[in-house]
């Protein structure tokens, strides 16, 4: 359900930033957890840069990460466990794509601390994702009221 907000929102961001993009973008994801879906928001959001890139003929630019969650969380496995498999599987994207000598320079931070407190300085961030804000939305989007029967929604989901 997301996914066509957030490729909205990077193209819209992309197209205002078009002459000049910075040499690094910077992304957190807010309560990113420390299970297998923790880092599938941040690959969405550089697959999307690397294929407006791609297709704008401009250079990638490095890539820093911040994954924020409340301090108990594992971090450790988060970086020793799943981290590791993510950037081969970056990298491998690149290769398909762009041949064997494509590199993707992607640094990752951790950040424990609430997210209901400041947590960066100011304006140091490009993209921000949480998934945990999903649960506050303040109604039901109406294309998922409509979606009956379905387990998920997309482009070709009735309307």
């Amino acid at each position: 359900m997301t996914k066509p907000i957030t490729e909205a929102a990077i193209t819209a961001f992309f197209s205002t930033i078009a002459a000049t993009i910075p040499a690094s973008l910077t992304i957190a994801d807010l309560g990113c957890s420390c299970g297998a879906n923790s880092l599938f928001a941040v690959s969405e959001i550089i697959s999307i840069m690397i294929d407006l890139c791609n297709a704008k003929k401009h250079e990638l630019p490095e890539f820093q990460v911040f994954l924020n969650d409340l301090p108990g969380n594992d971090f450790n496995t988060l970086f020793s466990s799943f981290l590791p498999r993510f950037q081969e599987k970056l990298s491998e994207q690149m290769k398909s794509k762009y041949g064997a000598s494509a590199a993707l320079a992607c640094f990752f931070n951790g950040v424990p601390g609430s997210f209901y407190g400041r947590l960066f300085a100011q304006e140091s961030l490009h993209f921000i994702h949480s998934s945990y804000s999903l649960h506050w939305l303040s109604r039901v989007p109406r294309e998922l009221e409509e979606n009956k029967g379905n387990i998920s929604m997309s482009r070709s989901s009735p309307p």
